[in-house]
């Protein structure tokens, strides 16, 4: 997704209704609410947070905001700065390098704001590189991605608040397996292409890369659902403000591989 999405495996299923602050609640690897459980050393000890202290959904929305503004705006100064000469070494080293940071934030946890600010301009040079790659070639197609892929978000959006999609323990299962498969898939095709020179039949166009475009956005859209759920319940666990952070991580990561698919996926049907 970055053309793949591995970072997508850092999701861990958990049942969709909210644990109570007081029993064991497990959120990105950790478990809190009770002693004995992995939680850090003391925590059971330490005082209760306060409303301030807590996630909100208020504080993620603000965080979410934030990562993806600082990706915007990285990929609107990449868009005018890097000439056209230089895009494609630009949209490789951005890749490699946000799949790297995205890996370590993903499997450390990092809740550091300015190591998912960075993320986020990474991932905005990235994503200017490729967005001016296709608009040079097919004209308007950014923007028709772009509304694409934030109707997507908002109907996701909508259809978990009014209980329309619900999070249960299989659904999530099978969603993050899906995303882990297809982020797989993605890789191993991409090595080759390096290797061959040629996109194969999951990139070139065809009636295949449509139906695995097609596959992927609608597994996106399914991981908004994810992290809504995961958001959602690590509020009512009660679980300190910086895990907002992964939260916001989480929906950057998602939407900015469903704008990539969007993009795909609308030049298929632009070719000559």
């Amino acid at each position: 997704m970055r053309s793949s999405n591995p970072v997508l495996a850092r999701l861990t299923p958990v049942g969709h209704q909210p644990a109570a602050p007081q029993q064991p609640y497990s959120y990105g690897g950790q478990t809190y609410g009770a002693p004995g459980y992995g939680q850090p050393v003391g925590y059971d000890q330490m005082p209760p947070l306060t409303d301030g202290e807590r996630m909100s959904i208020d504080d993620v929305v603000v965080k979410t905001i934030a990562l993806v503004g600082t990706a915007v705006v990285a990929a609107a100064v990449t868009w005018v700065i890097v000439p056209p000469t230089a895009m494609f070494a630009t949209w490789i080293a951005a890749m490699l390098i946000g799949l790297v940071l995205g890996l370590v934030i993903s499997f450390a946890q990092v809740t550091n704001p300015v190591v998912l600010l960075t993320y986020a301009v990474v991932e905005g040079v990235f994503l200017g590189a490729v967005s001016k790659a296709f608009e040079t070639r097919w004209s308007g197609i950014v923007l028709q991605a772009v509304i694409a892929t934030l109707s997507v978000f908002f109907i996701m959006a909508f259809l978990y608040k009014s209980r329309v999609i619900r999070a249960t323990p299989k659904f999530m299962k099978v969603v993050v397996g899906a995303a882990t498969g297809l982020a797989v898939v993605m890789l191993l095709n991409f090595g080759i292409s390096i290797f061959t020179g040629s996109a194969g039949p999951l990139r070139d166009g065809g009636i295949i890369a449509i139906g695995f475009s097609l596959i992927c956005i609608v597994v996106a859209a399914l991981m908004f659902v994810v992290s809504f759920a995961q958001i959602e319940e690590g509020i009512a666990a009660g679980l300190p403000r910086k895990y907002g952070w992964l939260g916001a991580f989480g929906i950057l990561v998602e939407l900015v591989w469903l704008y990539l698919e969007m993009l795909r996926l609308i030049s298929y049907f632009q070719e000559d």
